[in-house]
């Protein structure tokens, strides 16, 4: 079933309306616990990322 472009973007602005757009409080909380989250996840990758060159290190022999 083919729509008119126009019925189309009738049917959008009748979708956007129903749409709920959190609140300024909402997306703050939400960006915190993002910006979180990634320095918790960057902190953890470091410290593989530091045992695992470690272990690399003291296979090859390297660490002596």
């Amino acid at each position: 079933m083919k729509i008119s472009p126009l019925q189309f973007f009738r049917q959008v602005k009748q979708e956007v309306k129903k749409v709920t757009w959190p609140t300024r409080k909402e997306v703050s909380q939400v960006s915190i616990m993002i910006i979180v989250i990634v320095a918790i996840a960057a902190l953890f990758f470091f410290c593989v990322d530091v045992v695992l060159a470690w272990v690399v290190k003291l296979v090859l022999g390297l660490g002596a």
